[in-house]
C-alpha cells in the first residue's frame, strides 16, 4: 500500500543526515510497513476497529495530561493500555479533521473547506472513506454520532460506506430531545445524547460480534450547547469551578463513563483481544481552560489548537505503555487502519497520510522528517474566503502565519510559544513559509468549491434552504453564530435587497414551498416573490404575533445561557406549489413591497410532491 507524502529539503539547521542515510531509513520504513501488513494478513481473523472521536476536547481535557480538576479514569487507563502519541495533529476546527480522518487526505482536497455554513462542510461523493474501504473485506460498518461531512442527500453516511447510521449530519445537536437520523429516517431521543449514542454503539457490537466490524463513534460532547446531567455538573461546581468549566468537565467525564461501558462490553463478549480501539479528538478546546501549557485554542493554528490526544489499544499486539513522540496527523488514521487490518483499499485518490503501524511495533523505528500543515478558512458574505489561521510544524519548529506575517517558535526550547524567534532564524522562517505556500497551492489545485443544495431525491423529499447557505444582495446580512441556533437574514431596507440559493434539482417535479420567517407587528408584512428558472410564485406574508414565553431556550440541564434570538417569534407559512425543472440554477427570494424593519428570513422549505416529467 502506498501513501503520498510531501517532503521538502530542509535548511541546514533541520537536516539530519546525508542522502544515503535517508535512503536507508526510508527503505527500512517501507520494509517494516510491509512486514506489519503481511503479519496481519496472515492472521486467522481480521481485527475489529472502533474509532472514537470527541468534539472540542483539547489535549488538556484529561486527568492523565495534568488537568488537576478533571476525573477521567477510563481515558487515563486507555492511554496506558496501548500506544500514546505525544505529537498528534488535527485541523483547527472539526469538519476538516473529520474529512482527513475518513479519507487519509488533506481536507481541502476532499471538498470540505470549513465548518459553517453547511456547504463548507460537504465532502465530495467520489472520496473513499474508511468504511468504503473496509466493507469489501467483509466488515460491518456503522457510524453512531456526528457526521458533519454533508448535511444534504446524497452526501449521507449510508452513501459513504456506512450500512448503519444513527446520529446527526450537521455541526451540533442538543443533548436532550434531539431529532436524529437513523438510516435516513428521523427519530427523536429524549435521554442524554452521550448515553444514547453509547447504547446504540453497544447494540451494534452485540449484533456483529461474529464478524469483523468497523464502528466510528464520533461523540458531539463536549461541544456546545453545554448540557450535562446534574450528577456531573454538581460535582465540578463543588470543586469551585464556574458554570462553564463545570459543564464542560462534566460532559468529558460523561464520555469517560460511557467509554467504560463500551470497553466493558468488549470484555464481556470476549472481543477485547481482537479489537483495535482508537481514541482522539477533532481540535483544541473551545475557549480558554487548562491545556497543558500550550498556546492556542480551537480555531487556532498554534500548538494548543491542533494538538490532541491519540491513543491506540490492541491487546497482545501493541505493548502497553508505548509512548510515541514522532509527528503524526489525522490523515494517518486511514492508512494505519488499512495496514493493521491487512486490507488493501480499492484504487482511489492518492493518500496524504502514512501508516503509523511501524511506530506501534517500534517507537524508535526510522521515520521521515515530516512537516504537518494546518489551516483554517473562513467565508465572508458567501463569497470571500481568506486564511484565518495557518501554520506548519516540524519536529523542532512551529511557524504560524497571521495576516500574512509569519512567526517562528522553537518548540523544543519554548513549547509554550512565548517567544517569536523569526528574526533570529530568517533562513528557517523563509523556508517554512515557502513550504506552507507550496502545500496550500497543492491542496487547493481543484479549487475551493461551494456546493449547490441538491433537490429532487426520493430519499430526501424535503429540503431546507437556510439563511447561512444563501447568497446575499444589497443591504441584507446574516446574523447567528452557532449551528444549533437560528440564523436570520435581516436589514431589508428596500425592494432591491434579495437573496438566492444555488440549487441542483435532479429531476423535474412539483414542489410545495414554505417560508420560515419573523415579522413582529400587526397586519401585512409585505408581498414576496419566489423565482427559479423562469418559474414564479408570489405570496402575501402577514406579521407574526409573539407567543408568550417563546424564546427557544427551554433546554434541559442547560448550564450556560444561549444568546437570545433576534426576535421572539417566528412562523412557517406555506406559499404554494411550483414546478421546478431539472438542472442547476438560482432560486430567489425577492420582496415586491417594502418589508418591515423587524423582518427576519430564516429560510425556505421545499417539499417534493411528485416526480413529474424527466424521471431519473
Amino acid at each position: 500500500m502506498t501513501a503520498k507524502t510531501a517532503r521538502a529539503r530542509a535548511p541546514a539547521s533541520e537536516r539530519s543526515g546525508a542522502a544515503e542515510g535517508y535512503r536507508i531509513r526510508l527503505f527500512s520504513l517501507i520494509a517494516l510497513t510491509f512486514l506489519w501488513a503481511a503479519w496481519n494478513i496472515a492472521a486467522a481473523e481480521r481485527p475489529n476497529v472502533i474509532l472514537i472521536l470527541t468534539d472540542d476536547q483539547g489535549y488538556g481535557d484529561l486527568h492523565a495530561h495534568g488537568n488537576p480538576h478533571l476525573d477521567t479514569p477510563v481515558m487515563d487507563k486507555l492511554q496506558l493500555s496501548g500506544a500514546r502519541f505525544e505529537r498528534f495533529y488535527v485541523s483547527p476546527v472539526c469538519a476538516p479533521t473529520r474529512a482527513a480522518l475518513m479519507t487519509g487526505r488533506y481536507y481541502l482536497r476532499t471538498g470540505v473547506s470549513g465548518v459553517v455554513p453547511d456547504h463548507l462542510a460537504t465532502m465530495r461523493l467520489d472520496e473513499l472513506t474508511i468504511a468504503e474501504a473496509l466493507r469489501p473485506a467483509g466488515y460491518a460498518t456503522a457510524l453512531v454520532g456526528k457526521w458533519h461531512l454533508g448535511k444534504f442527500y446524497p452526501q449521507h453516511p449510508n452513501r459513504q460506506g456506512f450500512t448503519e447510521f444513527f446520529g446527526f449530519r450537521s455541526g451540533a445537536s442538543p443533548y436532550y430531545d434531539a431529532t436524529l437520523d437513523h438510516n435516513g429516517k428521523p427519530v427523536v431521543v429524549k435521554e442524554y445524547l452521550t448515553d444514547v449514542l453509547t447504547d446504540r454503539a453497544i447494540a451494534f457490537i452485540e449484533a456483529h460480534r461474529n464478524q469483523p466490524f468497523f464502528l466510528y463513534l464520533p461523540y458531539n460532547a463536549p461541544h456546545s450547547p453545554l448540557q450535562v446531567p446534574d450528577r456531573y455538573f454538581d460535582k465540578y461546581k463543588a470543586r469551585g469551578l464556574n458554570d462553564r468549566l463545570a459543564a464542560i468537565y462534566g460532559m468529558v467525564e460523561s464520555i469517560d463513563w460511557n467509554l467504560g461501558r463500551l470497553l466493558a462490553k468488549l470484555d464481556e463478549l470476549g472481543l477485547s483481544q481482537n479489537t483495535i480501539v482508537i481514541f482522539t479528538s477533532d481540535n483544541g478546546p473551545a475557549g480558554r481552560r487548562y491545556n497543558a501549557g500550550m498556546k492556542g485554542t480551537k480555531g487556532s493554528a498554534d500548538e494548543g489548537g491542533v494538538r490532541v490526544p491519540l491513543f491506540i489499544r490492541w491487546p497482545g499486539r501493541i505493548q502497553p505503555g508505548t509512548v510515541i513522540d514522532r509527528l503524526a496527523a489525522a490523515v494517518d488514521i486511514f492508512p494505519t487502519i488499512m495496514d493493521l487490518c491487512g486490507v488493501t483499499p480499492p484504487a482511489g485518490k492518492p493518500l496524504d497520510g502514512i501508516s503509523l503501524a511501524p511506530l506501534l511495533e517500534n517507537p524508535n523505528a526510522d521515520w521521515p522528517e515530516r512537516m504537518i500543515c494546518s489551516v483554517r478558512l473562513r467565508e465572508s458574505e458567501g463569497e470571500l474566503r481568506f486564511l484565518a489561521a495557518a501554520g506548519i510544524r516540524t519536529p523542532r519548529w512551529r511557524l504560524t502565519i497571521s495576516r500574512g506575517k509569519p512567526s517562528l517558535y522553537d518548540m523544543k526550547a519554548d513549547p509554550g510559544q512565548t517567544r517569536d524567534v523569526a528574526a533570529e532564524h530568517p533562513e528557517v522562517t523563509a523556508f517554512l513559509h515557502r513550504a506552507f505556500n507550496r502545500w496550500y497551492q497543492d491542496v487547493t489545485r481543484d479549487g475551493i468549491v461551494r456546493f449547490p443544495v441538491p433537490l429532487g431525491y426520493d430519499e430526501e423529499p424535503e429540503v431546507k434552504l437556510l439563511a447561512p447557505d444563501a447568497y446575499l444582495w444589497g443591504h441584507v446580512s446574516v446574523k447567528g453564530k452557532v449551528p444549533w441556533d437560528i440564523y436570520w437574514i435581516h436589514s431589508w431596507k428596500d425592494t432591491e435587497d434579495h437573496v438566492w440559493w444555488d440549487v441542483d434539482n435532479v429531476r423535474d417535479g412539483l414542489f410545495e414551498v414554505s417560508v420560515s420567517y419573523a415579522a413582529p407587528g400587526e397586519g401585512p408584512a409585505g408581498r414576496i416573490l419566489i423565482e427559479a428558472a423562469g418559474r414564479k410564485l408570489e405570496a402575501e406574508l402577514p406579521c407574526v404575533r409573539p407567543r408568550p414565553g417563546e424564546t427557544g431556550r427551554n433546554r434541559r440541564n442547560l448550564r450556560m445561557p444561549l444568546r437570545e434570538t433576534l426576535v421572539k417569534a417566528k412562523t412557517i407559512r406555506k406559499l404554494g406549489v411550483v414546478r421546478l425543472p431539472k438542472g442547476r440554477y438560482n432560486l430567489y427570494f425577492r420582496p415586491l413591497t417594502q418589508l418591515p424593519a423587524g423582518f427576519r428570513l430564516n429560510g425556505l422549505i421545499l417539499r417534493r410532491l411528485e416526480s413529474g416529467a424527466g424521471e431519473r
